[in-house]
C-alpha cells in the first residue's frame, strides 16, 4: 500500500471509531459546524467521498445506504435508521481501492482548492483536512475523544497553509479563528480551519 493510502486508512479509521462510539440519542446533537448536527457531519463526509469517487470514475453520484446526494460542501439528507458506520465504511473501502491502484490514484481531478491535482494528492491534503476536522467536530458534538493524531495534524497544517486563500474562496471553509496563547499543535490546526477549540 502507498504511504498516502496508509495515511488515509489511518485517519478514516479514527473517524469511523467516532461514528461507532456515538450513542443513538446524540446524532441530533449540534456540532461545531453551524447548522449541522452530528449526523450531518458524517453525512457530509460520506457525500464528499462519494463526490470524489464519482469524479474519478466519471459517473454521477448516487444515493446509497440511506444517505442522499447533495453538493459536496453541504450535508445531504439521511434516511431514518440509516447505518452511518456501514455507509462510511463502504465509501472508505472504495477510496482505498482507488488509492491502492496507481492508474486511478494518479488520475487528475478537474479542480478544487488545490487546482487540477491527482486524486491521491487531493486525498492526502484535502482528504486529511476533512477527516481530521470532522473527526474533531463529531467528537465535540457527542462528547467523544477529541484527540487527533499529532503527526497527521502537523503534516496537514503545513500542507494547507499555501492553499488557505483558495480554501476560503470555495465558501466551504470558515476563516481562521484567533490562536490562544500557548496553543498546542492541534489547537493551532483547529483555529486555522476556523474552529473554536
Amino acid at each position: 500500500m502507498s504511504d498516502i493510502a496508509d495515511r488515509y486508512a489511518h485517519l478514516a479509521e479514527g473517524f469511523l471509531a467516532r461514528i461507532r462510539a456515538t450513542p443513538a440519542p446524540l446524532w441530533d446533537a449540534p456540532s461545531p459546524c453551524p447548522g449541522w448536527t452530528a449526523r450531518d457531519v458524517v453525512a457530509h463526509v460520506i457525500n464528499g467521498h462519494r463526490g470524489i469517487l464519482a469524479m474519478v470514475h466519471r459517473t454521477p453520484p448516487r444515493p446509497a445506504h440511506g444517505v442522499a446526494v447533495s453538493p459536496m460542501a453541504d450535508a445531504p439528507a439521511v434516511a431514518p435508521g440509516a447505518d452511518l458506520a456501514t455507509a462510511f465504511t463502504a465509501w472508505r473501502d472504495d477510496m482505498l481501492a482507488v488509492l491502492r491502484d496507481p492508474a486511478t490514484a494518479s488520475r487528475r481531478l478537474p479542480g478544487g482548492p488545490l487546482g487540477p491535482v491527482p486524486v491521491e494528492q487531493a486525498a492526502d491534503v484535502i482528504g486529511s483536512l476533512e477527516l481530521l476536522g470532522h473527526t474533531w467536530d463529531l467528537a465535540r458534538a457527542t462528547g467523544g475523544d477529541e484527540a487527533l493524531d499529532p503527526a497527521a495534524v502537523a503534516r496537514t497544517h503545513r500542507a494547507l497553509i499555501q492553499h488557505h486563500a483558495a480554501l476560503l474562496a470555495t465558501g466551504a471553509f470558515a476563516p481562521s479563528t484567533p490562536l490562544p496563547e500557548g496553543a498546542d499543535a492541534q489547537t493551532a490546526f483547529l483555529c486555522f480551519i476556523g474552529r473554536h477549540p
